[in-house]
C-alpha cells in the first residue's frame, strides 16, 4: 500500500522554492563586490544560465514526476547510473559543506534581530569561549531542524511557506523604503549612475578581466539551488503542470527584485564612504547597508541623530528576522530534499538498506539523523579545533564554492541526451528543436565552465596557490570518491 503524502499546491510551492533560493543579502553583496556593474552579470546570468536550466528542468521534472529520485533520476534517465552517481554525490557534498556554513550564518541574524548588531562573539554557555559556544548552539540548531523535518513534508512545506512570505516582505520593504527615499531626493542618487560604473566594480578586489568573470560563480550562487526541488516533486499537485509553472513564476519574481534591489542600494549608500571601510566584510555587508539605510531616512525625515540611529536599528532587526526566517525556510528544504533525491534515485544495493529506508511519513530520517551527525561532527571540530580546524574550516568552503557550481555541468550536459529519448512521456516541452537544444545546452554549459575555471584561476594570480587548488580540487576530489565507490560496487557484483 503507497503511503499517503501531502499535495503541494502551485502557490506553496512558488514559496518554497523563493523561500529555498532567494537571498535577499545576494543583492546587497552584489552591489558591494561590483557596485551597479553586478547587474549587467545578474541579468547575463539570469538569460544565459537561470531562464534556461529552469526550462530544462521544468522539462525533466515533468518527464520524470514519477521518479522519486529527483536529479539523480534525471540523470540516471538521460544518460547513465555511473554518472548520475558521481554527478549527485558531489552536488549532495556541496549541501552539506552549505548546511555546515549556513548554521553559522542564522545566529549572526538571530544576534542581529535581537540586538541589532552582531553581537555573537560576546555569547558565552557553560562558560565555554565564544567560538566553542557557537558550534554547542549551531548543533543544537541542526538537531532541532532535522527532528521536525523528520516529521514529514507537511511541516517543511508550511515552514517553508510562511518563511517564503518573510523573505519576499523584507525585498518589498527595501524596495518601498529606497523609493521613498529616491522621492524625498527629488531622484537623486547617493552612488550616481554613469555610463562607467555600469561596467565597472568601485571594489579593488573585482577590476581584473579575471576577477570580474569570476563573479559569474558568485551569481550563479544566488540563483543555486533550483534543482534541488526535484526532492519534492513526488509530493507536488499535478507536477507535471505545477512543477514547471512554479519554477517559470519563481525565476521571472526572482531576478527582477535581484536586479531592482541593486540597483536600489545605490539611492541611500554611496559606495566608496559606506562600503569603501575596512571593516565592512561579506560577512557583514547586509547589516552595513540596511543600517545606513535606516539612518539616511531618518535624518531625511527630520528626526534627531539618535533617532535616526534608532530607526537604523529598527531597520537592521527586521532585517535581520527575515534572515531566520528565510535561513529556516532554507534549512527546512536543504536538510531533507538533497539527500532524498540521492537515497530515492541511487540503487538500493549501493547503499546500506537502513540508509534508504523510509519512515511513516515517507521521510528518509535514519539518512538525515546520519547527515546531521556529519554536520556536527565538523562543526565540533571547526569550534574546538583552534587554528587548524579554522584552516579546516577554510579549505572547506574552497571546495564549497565550485562544487556547489560543478553539478550543473552534469545536469546541462546530459540535457540533450535526454532530449534523444524516445521512450518518455513529455507533458511539459519548451525546447522543441534539437538543433536549439544543442545551442542552448553548449552556451549554458559553457557560462558555468568558465565561470568556474576563472574562478580557480584568479587566486593563483593572487599567489593564492593553497585557495586555488582546494577550490579547484573540491569537485574532483567527490567525484573520485564517489566514482572509487561505484566502480568497487561494479567489482564486488553487487550491480548488475
Amino acid at each position: 500500500m503507497e503511503k499517503k503524502t501531502t499535495q503541494i499546491g502551485l502557490s506553496a510551492l512558488v514559496l518554497m522554492i523563493f523561500s529555498s533560493i532567494f537571498g535577499f543579502s545576494n543583492s546587497l553583496t552584489a552591489f558591494y563586490q561590483m557596485g551597479y556593474a553586478s547587474i549587467i552579470w545578474y541579468i547575463v546570468t539570469a538569460v544565459l544560465f537561470f531562464l534556461p536550466s529552469a526550462l530544462m528542468f521544468a522539462e525533466y521534472g515533468a518527464s520524470f514526476k514519477a521518479a522519486k529520485g529527483g536529479i539523480f533520476s534525471w540523470l540516471r534517465g538521460s544518460v547513465s547510473e555511473k554518472t548520475a552517481f558521481i554527478g549527485t554525490f558531489i552536488w549532495l557534498a556541496a549541501w552539506v559543506v552549505w548546511l555546515v556554513s549556513s548554521t553559522q550564518y542564522f545566529l549572526v541574524s538571530v544576534s542581529t534581530m535581537i540586538s541589532g548588531t552582531d553581537r555573537t562573539q560576546t555569547w558565552r554557555l557553560f562558560g565555554l569561549p565564544a567560538n566553542e559556544t557557537l558550534g554547542i548552539l549551531e548543533i543544537i540548531f541542526m538537531i532541532i531542524v532535522t527532528w521536525i523535518a523528520s516529521r514529514g513534508i507537511n511541516k517543511i512545506a508550511k515552514i517553508a511557506s510562511v518563511c517564503g512570505v518573510a523573505t519576499l516582505g523584507i525585498s518589498v520593504i527595501f524596495i518601498l523604503a529606497s523609493l521613498l527615499l529616491w522621492m524625498m531626493n527629488h531622484g537623486q542618487l547617493a552612488e550616481p549612475v554613469t555610463a562607467l560604473s555600469l561596467v565597472k566594480s568601485p571594489n579593488h578586489a573585482f577590476v581584473t578581466p579575471i576577477a570580474v568573470i569570476s563573479f559569474i560563480v558568485y551569481a550563479l550562487f544566488a540563483y543555486g539551488g533550483l534543482e534541488t526541488m526535484a526532492g519534492v516533486i513526488d509530493s507536488v499537485k499535478k507536477p507535471e503542470k505545477t512543477f514547471p509553472r512554479a519554477l517559470i513564476i519563481a525565476m521571472i519574481i526572482m531576478t527582477l527584485i535581484y536586479i531592482l534591489t541593486i540597483f536600489l542600494c545605490g539611492v541611500s549608500a554611496n559606495w566608496e564612504q559606506v562600503l569603501g571601510k575596512s571593516h565592512v566584510n561579506l560577512a557583514n555587508v547586509e547589516y552595513v547597508l540596511i543600517n545606513n539605510m535606516g539612518l539616511t531616512v531618518g535624518a531625511k525625515l527630520g528626526l534627531s541623530h539618535s533617532g535616526a540611529v534608532m530607526l537604523g536599528r529598527i531597520f537592521s532587526q527586521i532585517t535581520a528576522l527575515s534572515d531566520v526566517l528565510g535561513g529556516l525556510g532554507a534549512a527546512f528544504v536543504m536538510v531533507y530534499s538533497p539527500i532524498k533525491s540521492f537515497i530515492e534515485g541511487c540503487d538500493p544495493r549501493l547503499l546500506p538498506k537502513r540508509l534508504t529506508k523510509m519512515n511513516d511519513v515517507n521521510m528518509p530520517a535514519f539518512a538525515m539523523w546520519c547527515q546531521a551527525i556529519l554536520v556536527s561532527a565538523i562543526i565540533l571540530f571547526i569550534s574546538f579545533g583552534g587554528n587548524a580546524a579554522t584552516q579546516f574550516y577554510t579549505i572547506l568552503t574552497d571546495m564549497m564554492n565550485v562544487s556547489s557550481s560543478a553539478p550543473y555541468l552534469f545536469l546541462v550536459g546530459a540535457f540533450p541526451f535526454f532530449k534523444m529519448k524516445k521512450d518518455l512521456d513529455r507533458p511539459f516541452v519548451f525546447y522543441k528543436s534539437m538543433t536549439w537544444t544543442w545551442v542552448v545546452s553548449i552556451v549554458v554549459w559553457l557560462v558555468v565552465a568558465v565561470g568556474i575555471l576563472f574562478t580557480c584561476v584568479e587566486p593563483i594570480l593572487e599567489g593564492q596557490y593553497a585557495t586555488a587548488f582546494w577550490t579547484a580540487f573540491g569537485p574532483v576530489f567527490f567525484g573520485i570518491i564517489a566514482w572509487a565507490f561505484y566502480t568497487h560496487a561494479e567489482h564486488k557484483n553487487i550491480l548488475n
